[in-house]
């Protein structure tokens, strides 16, 4: 039997394409993105990523103060951060609203209007 472990998730994850800083408790800082949040933590993303699962690190998203929390998984460029006290949910819904729609106007466009002239 296969379990789907986002159904154990507190909360939906929300896509967006927020910068971040992430300083590790070593002093070690990562500037990268957050890909997905929720109130309980995010996807942290960075090409120079030397985060381990178990750091304790602050995570500085863009526009708001620093969130402590703990890095729950690493594979590849990307890393699970559990935050240390929950987000409030106005300001998550602030940040999807800001950050969530970045993305969108792509999403809309056919591939008939990506073709080159020739």
């Amino acid at each position: 039997m296969c379990v789907n472990p986002h159904a154990f998730r507190r909360s939906e994850r929300l896509e967006v394409v927020l910068p971040a800083r992430c300083r590790s408790r070593t002093g070690f800082l990562d500037r990268g993105t957050i890909s997905d949040l929720s109130a309980e933590g995010c996807r942290f993303e960075s090409f120079a990523l030397t985060l381990h699962a178990g750091d304790l690190v602050v995570i500085n998203p863009e526009g708001i103060e620093g969130i402590c929390g703990k890095v729950r998984w690493v594979k590849g460029h990307s890393a699970g951060i559990e935050f240390e006290r929950p987000l409030y949910a106005p300001v998550v819904d602030h940040l999807h609203r800001r950050h969530g729609t970045f993305l969108a106007p792509l999403t809309s466009v056919t591939q008939q209007e990506y073709r080159l002239a020739a």
